[in-house]
């Protein structure tokens, strides 16, 4: 079975940590004999259902439930041990157990009287993302960044976001799915999207291309001139959208393949140059100021 990176940024219980709505996969510890106190109960989460008990990376939230319906949960505790064995006083519980971005909530009813096992299968994999140029040589880490979408839209085509930010190389744990990720290479317009698969149980990795370029502007009077400090910069693309915005004397952006317009402004007037990126290069663009 895959055994996780432990270097994940650690997750959390879903959003909104204060009010679960009930799944139906409720566990009634058997009454037996009366004691008046609380029951040890022992948790334990496995990647599936055939996997060994995952033994790091866990969290759990343990929230006591109302007896009233429509009563808002409180939270009881949180533990950080693999299998803790905590012990309930008679009652009504939401368990969240978080394995990264993983998690599983389940119901808990707790009598008097007995000892309870209780088994949480999160059917969750790994996603690891690494990052190229057009290329072929890997994309440097500190430039890509990616998020992490729900596979499925809303009615307005909307995704749910699962994590922002993350960086190439990492081992991502999530439940098991259909994923959206949007890779950002730069801080311009390079962004490729991709769908990807996560399997229980296993590792998932995924190859993403990015076809941009480095671009370096320079305002010169002459070309190959000293570049002029105190330029405004702005990048269009054909169709006139701004794609980026900055100031200096040699700015530097990464941007998608494609035909661009770039501004500068200086001392009250403005020079337009066309130029085109090609996929992978690293490239100067002089503006002469004519």
């Amino acid at each position: 079975a895959w055994r996780p990176d432990t270097r994940v940024a650690p997750g959390g219980p879903p959003a909104g940590n204060s009010v679960f709505s009930l799944p139906p996969n409720v566990t009634v510890v058997p009454r037996s004999a009366p004691t008046g106190g609380a029951q040890e109960v022992q948790l334990t989460a496995f990647l599936t259902d055939d996997a060994p008990a995952i033994d790091q990376g866990l969290v759990w939230h343990i929230f006591q439930d109302s007896e009233k319906d429509g009563a808002p949960v409180r939270h009881h505790r949180t533990v950080r041990d693999a299998n803790p064995v905590i012990r309930l006083a008679p009652g009504r519980y939401l368990i969240n157990v978080s394995f990264g971005r993983a998690n599983l909530t389940r119901t808990l009813v707790v009598e008097q009287g007995a000892t309870l096992n209780e088994r949480f299968v999160l059917n969750a994999g790994g996603l690891r993302v690494s990052a190229h140029l057009g290329n072929g040589t890997p994309a440097p880490e500190a430039a890509v960044s990616y998020d992490i979408f729900s596979g499925e839209t809303d009615q307005l085509g909307n995704r749910q976001r699962i994590m922002s930010g993350a960086r190439p190389g990492l081992i991502i744990r999530l439940n098991a799915g259909i994923f959206h990720i949007v890779s950002r290479y730069g801080d311009a317009n390079a962004v490729v999207n991709a769908d990807v698969t996560v399997e229980a149980g296993k590792l998932t990795e995924v190859a993403i291309t990015h076809p941009g370029a480095t671009v370096t502007f320079k305002l010169v009077t002459r070309p190959g001139g000293e570049a002029q400090s105190g330029a405004q910069w702005s990048i269009l693309d054909p169709d006139g959208e701004v794609i980026k915005e900055s100031a200096g004397a040699l700015p530097t952006h990464v941007l998608a393949a494609g035909s661009y317009v770039v501004t500068a402004s200086h001392s009250g007037r403005v020079f337009r140059h066309g130029f085109t990126v090609q996929p992978g290069e690293t490239t100067q663009i002089e503006v002469v100021m004519k």
